[in-house]
Parts: structure tokens; sequence; C-alpha cells
């Protein structure tokens, strides 16, 4: 997997006078099952969040509140996406490194995923990180 296979997704938005809502369904939206949300909230301007990656875990991240950066990292490239839509969603593969920062007062961040939490799914150093998304033996 690339940066490059990170991508915007378009979420359905209906709007009226009265407000407007958008909504995910599995497979229809994402290409996964929907396994478990969170989301990030009460974030410092100054915080950074993220600084991991993740073997086989899919996700879509929005922001329904302000904005934030997402940065996604294949070891070899490195992308800054601005997310500040709540009917887009920044779609991330497996084996991407990833940090947020950069939020804007009062942002939420919603994180959908393909997976149940697992530690041993995630990578928490960045070295042993790019040793396998470079492929190169220890």
């Amino acid at each position: 997997m690339t940066v490059k296979d990170c991508k915007l997704l378009k979420l359905p938005k209906v709007a009226s006078e009265a407000g407007s809502i958008s909504f995910v369904q599995s497979i229809t939206h994402v290409p996964f099952n929907i396994q478990r949300i969170y989301y990030l909230y009460d974030l410092p301007e100054q915080a950074a969040r993220g600084a991991h990656g993740h073997k086989k875990l899919q996700q879509l991240i929005i922001a329904v509140a302000g904005a934030f950066d997402f940065i996604v990292d294949d070891g070899y490239e490195k992308k800054t996406f601005r997310l500040n839509r709540p009917d887009e969603g920044l779609y991330v593969t497996p084996m991407i490194w990833r940090d947020l920062c950069n939020f804007e007062p009062n942002s939420v961040c919603l994180v959908l995923a393909s997976e149940l939490y697992d530690e041993d799914d995630y990578y928490r150093n960045y070295d042993n990180f790019l040793k396998d998304a470079r492929g190169e033996k220890t």
C-alpha cells in the first residue's frame, strides 16, 4: 500500500433548510465492514496524535467538527490532507504511518475502523514500521 491508495471519499449529504445529514454504510461508502467507531475531541491546538501504523486495519477519518491535518506515510512518501468537511472522509489503508496535528479549536475526529482493537496490529515504533514497509530484513 502507498500514500496514493489513501484518498478522500465523498460521503452522501442530504441538505435542507433544517440542516444537513451525512451518513456512512459499510461496503457502500467504505471498502470495509465497520467493526469499531471512536472519536477524538477536546484536542488542544498544539496536540499531536496518531504516531502509529497498522498492519491490517483500514480506516475512514472524518472531521465532523473543526479541522486538522492528517499525514500519511508509506515509508517512502508522505502526503498531508487537511480534513475540514463532515461530508468527506479520508480512507487510510493498512501499512500507512499516520500523524494528526494542527487542530482547530473544538475539532472532533471521527474514526471508522475495519477491525476491533488489537494491540498486535499496531506499529508503535517508526523504525520497525519502516523496516516492514520497505521489506527490509532485520
